[in-house]
């Protein structure tokens, strides 16, 4: 087994089976949507310099991508020979504050490093609104986008605008999510089975390191609406099996599933009160963990006797993981994604085929025949306490000060300069 401290690799030519997701209903229709960075309506400002030759292509691979963004610079050349606005829409700001934080000014950065103009940028936020990131979509399209990035709230609004878009030659990148039935040109995500095998890794070593007796297991999961979920359950699912099977562990409850925090507290506290000697549970994200915690905090747990996993790096779920209350986190490098799914536009918007050397996989949608989507899977990493310092704080995602905050506690909230000194947090 691999150990839960290191990311499996992305495994090339590999056709990854992604199962089918009912559309999700949209739970309030926004007017309008937040425009994070919104180009001026204008024409493009970049012309075309002619056909590249063969030889004068960039040649991209997706393991060139770092946090410095230096990737990027290597394909300007495609700015000059691709005409038309690149357009990013992101779902909302309620599922993770990973869109507001880090996706759009990395995608921001991305496309300027490579030589986009800022007046042939648009990054958008739909706000949770289906009819919102539809119309985003339109109108993106009117003001002269030749490529779409999307992260789409669901399947039917992403097939939808993927339609919409292909009517009017425009290619669309599935951004994190893929739009299962829909016509995107190509996928960028990092390996979610591969999330959901970490997470089931760190259980695994988790409850070894903190000699859990006799493991009683609620699975948590995400929302059943979301492939991504789905996919998450895939790794983990695969990785308990065993144990469950043998019974050197009980699963002891299967919540429905959600990603929305106060939901997942009120889903545990129904499990958690029929089966009150539960001590273990398989979390897909810090967000849905942390009410959790806190409410078992309130019952008296202690640290590093029940294991949560997690997912997405938020401060939070950090500093649970330091301070012993979490096992570890998958820890996702946002701006690997940006890059790639910027690079992806910026060939497409020269009328490039992208190389190989950066479509490092292929995706099969079930529900278009098992058609294989070519795609970037990005690798993943599983953070413990110990890993902090050399990822997330090396990467700028959290930064220490952040993490570390040894001010007065308020209302009884821990501070966490002592783990910091610990893990060598600094």
């Amino acid at each position: 087994m691999q150990s839960p401290h290191q990311p499996a690799a992305p495994l090339t030519d590999e056709v990854v089976f992604l199962r089918s997701a009912s559309k999700a209903v949209a739970a309030v229709a926004i007017a309008s949507s937040a425009a994070l960075l919104v180009a001026a309506c204008g024409s493009s400002s970049s012309g075309s310099g002619g056909k590249l030759s063969a030889s004068q292509v960039p040649k991209l691979s997706y393991t060139d991508f770092t946090l410095n963004f230096s990737a990027m610079s290597k394909i300007k050349i495609l700015a000059s020979h691709g005409t038309g606005k690149v357009a990013a829409i992101l779902p909302d700001t309620v599922s993770s504050t990973r869109y507001v934080e880090f996706d759009a000014p990395y995608l921001a950065k991305a496309m300027t490093d490579a030589g986009l103009p800022k007046s042939d940028q648009i990054i958008q936020n739909a706000q949770g609104s289906d009819a919102t990131e539809y119309a985003d979509a339109q109108a993106d399209i009117t003001k002269g986008a030749k490529v779409l990035i999307m992260d789409p709230l669901d399947p039917g609004t992403g097939a939808k605008i993927e339609s919409y878009a292909k009517s009017r030659g425009v290619p669309v990148i599935d951004y994190d999510r893929i739009t299962l039935g829909g016509s995107r040109k190509y996928y960028v995500s990092f390996n979610n089975v591969q999330v959901g095998t970490l997470l089931g890794q760190g259980l695994v070593s988790c409850i070894a390191n903190w000699k859990v007796k006799n493991p009683k297991v609620i699975v948590m999961r995400g929302d059943p609406t979301d492939n991504n979920a789905t996919l998450f359950a895939d790794g983990y699912d695969a990785v308990m099996a065993p144990y469950f099977a043998n019974k050197t562990w009980t699963d002891v409850a299967n919540p429905a599933g959600t990603w929305t925090p106060t939901t997942a507290l009120t889903e545990f506290q129904a499990a958690y009160t029929k089966v009150k000697d539960a001590n273990a549970v398989l979390m897909p994200n810090d967000e849905n963990g942390a009410p959790i915690i806190h409410w078992l905090q309130t019952k008296g747990l202690k640290p590093d006797t029940f294991p949560v996993t997690g997912q997405d790096a938020t401060l939070t779920g950090i500093q649970n993981v330091i301070s012993g209350y979490q096992c570890g986190t998958v820890y996702k490098p946002i701006y690997l994604e940006a890059q790639a799914a910027v690079a992806l536009a910026m060939y497409l918007r020269a009328g490039i085929t992208p190389p190989s050397s950066l479509v490092n996989n292929h995706v099969a949608d079930i529900d278009e025949h098992n058609f294989p989507v070519p795609s970037i899977l990005l690798k993943p990493e599983w953070v413990t306490a110990g890993d902090v310092q050399s990822t997330i704080v090396k990467d700028g995602f959290v930064p220490a000060s952040q993490i570390c905050s040894s001010a007065t506690p308020a209302s009884g909230q821990p501070t966490y300069a002592a783990d910091c000194t610990k893990y060598g947090i600094m």
